[in-house]
């Protein structure tokens, strides 16, 4: 048992801090992209004069504000859940059902974290974006294009931020399951979710 609290003290403590860190970073692509999104609606409807630019920086910010948010979620039990089966089942059982269930998305965004690798190194990460361009220069005299890559890289980013959630939650269920109640708490967690903790 002490075996376990060693384990999921510091990821615990690692995973808040990152979250808190990607949460900052989402919120602040939501600010961009509800920024954009209202300069294109004022540009093509005021001003009769459609932006090439913000629907690219709006999904830009999208992807980036989901991998950054949805480990949050994650942690949190916040994602949507079907839990009638688990509530009928004693609490062993419901225990070993979510640590079943927890395996098997750990399988899943093991092998999701390749794919999203290689939609940034591989053929779709080598592009650039069609209309994001960066300014080089304070004079604005000299612009980059931003790569399709830097947009993709938001996939990997996200799915091992749910790894680590996920090899966390998986932790604290085994140390539920085997007795061990001096654990940190998750920060924000739904509180009907905080009996299962």
């Amino acid at each position: 048992m002490s075996l376990l609290r060693g384990l999921i003290r510091p990821l615990s403590w690692i995973n808040e801090r990152l979250l808190r860190a990607g949460r900052a970073v989402g919120i602040l692509a939501i600010g961009v992209m509800v920024a954009v999104t209202i300069a294109q609606v004022v540009a093509r409807y005021g001003l009769n004069s459609a932006l090439a630019w913000p629907d690219e920086a709006a999904r830009f910010c999208m992807l980036w504000m989901t991998g950054l948010m949805a480990p949050t979620a994650f942690r949190r039990g916040g994602f949507v859940a079907i839990d009638f089966v688990p509530t009928l089942l004693p609490a062993t059982l419901a225990r070993l059902l979510n640590l079943m269930l927890l395996s098997v998305s750990l399988l899943v965004m093991i092998v999701a974290v390749q794919i999203g690798w290689r939609e940034v190194v591989g053929l779709g990460g080598r592009f650039a974006s069609a209309s994001l361009f960066i300014p080089t220069s304070w004079g604005f005299d000299s612009w980059y294009r931003v790569p399709r890559s830097w947009m993709m890289a938001s996939i990997p980013t996200g799915l091992v931020l749910l790894i680590a959630v996920n090899v966390e939650l998986i932790l604290r269920t085994v140390a539920d399951l085997a007795g061990t109640r001096d654990l940190p708490p998750i920060e924000g967690l739904d509180p009907a979710l905080r009996g299962a903790e």
